[in-house]
This record gives structure tokens, C-alpha cells and sequence, in this order.
């Protein structure tokens, strides 16, 4: 009787496991057979052992591309962050160059009575506060004995707060004569308060030459612009 391929299927399934099982002659045959498809235990190792490589070397040129591109931000960062200072910086000289220029005018406006010389005073203390974050006090006290002046009269004074007491004098232009009178106020000030100064300042554009002299003589010292004081 004749037996079809699908019986003949369905007796190698049915039988083969015990056969693989029972009989080492069956293994071989089926081992002999089936070889080609299937890598035996060491070729498996020497591929895993391959795909391990490929993953290391993997992970290694990834890290190697992360570093590299870390450093490119990191230099990008750095250069931005020096161009920030160096942009800062210019912003910050042009921004003294228009006070200074404001400061001349101004100077001159009050030299010429077209600007009170109380508002120039007043900018320039505000340039000292927000240029160095010094206190400055404008002070008003009555001399009964007329010391300063010679008779009676209000002595007015700015002191810049700031590691002791500086004595200032702001005023858009000084003469001699204007010298020698701030010298008179602090000295009186300084008997009335028993508080001598640590330095005395003059801060205008405009200080006659002779004026000057005499602040050299007496210890003075002059800047042309609030932002060139130096505490």
C-alpha cells in the first residue's frame, strides 16, 4: 500500500524527537543535514562575541562625537561669553564718553548761565553714586563766626560717604580764588565736626591753571569728570 508524503510528514514529527532523543546515529544524520543553517556553539560565540566588538566600538565613536561636539559649545560658549564682555565693555566706555560729554556741557551751559549750576551739580553727584555706589551728602551749615567768608553765611559741602569721609567740591568751573575758598570750608568744617578729612576733591572740567597751583599746594586733589575719581 502506498503512503503519501504527508503521512510520511507526519511520521518524522511524531517520531523524530524520540529518535533525536534515543538514537546518536539520528542526531548525526539530522546534524549532518541541518549544519548549513545553523552555526554550531563556537561560531555562535565568535558572533556574539563580533557584535559585542561592533557595540563597543560603537559606543566609543558615539562618546568620541559627543566630546568633540561638547567642546565645540563649550569654545562657542566661551567666545560668546568674551564677546558679551568685550561688547559690555565698548557699551560701557561709550556710555562714560557721553557722560563726560554731557558733563562738559553741562559745565559750560553753567559757565554761561544757560543751566542752573545746581542741576550740574546735582548730575554729577548722581554720576558718583551710580558709578561707584558711594553715598554723597550734600551738606548746609551756618557759620556765625564768619570764618569761611569773612561774615556770617551758609558753608555748603559734599561729602562722598565712602571708607571714611571725602570732601568734595563740584562746581562746573574753579578759579583760584574758588580753590582757596574750598580749602577755607573744609578746614572749618572739619574744627566744627572734629572730624578731620581723609582727601579733599574737586571735580570739574574746568579748572583754571592757577587754580590748579594752588591745589597741588594745598593737597587737593582734581578730576575733570565724576567717572575719573578714584576711591
Amino acid at each position: 500500500m502506498a503512503v503519501d508524503t504527508e503521512t510520511i510528514r507526519e511520521i518524522v514529527r511524531s517520531e523524530l524527537p524520540r529518535a533525536l532523543h534515543d538514537d546518536p546515529a539520528v542526531r548525526r544524520a539530522v546534524w549532518e543535514v541541518a549544519r548549513e543553517d545553523f552555526a554550531d556553539k563556537r561560531e555562535t560565540e565568535s558572533r556574539f562575541d563580533q557584535l559585542l566588538e561592533e557595540l563597543r566600538r560603537d559606543r566609543e565613536e558615539q562618546a568620541r562625537k559627543w566630546d568633540e561636539q561638547t567642546k565645540q559649545w563649550d569654545e562657542q560658549n566661551r567666545k560668546w561669553d568674551e564677546n558679551q564682555r568685550v561688547i559690555n565693555q565698548i557699551l560701557e566706555e561709550i556710555r562714560q564718553l557721553n557722560r563726560k560729554h554731557d558733563s562738559t556741557i553741562g559745565a559750560l551751559g553753567a559757565r554761561w548761565g544757560l543751566q542752573a549750576e545746581e542741576t550740574f551739580r546735582s548730575a554729577l553727584r548722581g554720576i558718583l553714586q551710580d558709578s561707584f555706589g558711594v553715598q554723597v551728602i550734600n551738606i548746609n551749615e551756618w557759620d556765625s563766626t564768619g570764618e569761611v567768608f569773612g561774615r556770617p553765611d551758609q558753608v555748603e559741602l559734599d561729602l562722598i560717604v565712602f571708607n571714611g569721609a571725602l570732601m568734595c567740591e563740584i562746581k562746573s568751573s574753579m578759579s583760584k580764588g574758588d580753590m582757596i575758598l574750598f580749602d577755607r570750608k573744609t578746614r572749618w568744617y572739619a574744627k566744627q565736626h572734629a572730624r578731620p578729612a581723609d582727601r579733599r576733591i574737586v571735580i570739574s572740567p574746568m579748572v583754571a591753571p592757577r587754580a590748579a597751583k594752588v591745589a597741588r599746594e594745598l593737597g587737593i586733589e582734581i578730576y575733570s569728570y565724576a567717572e575719573d575719581v578714584r576711591l
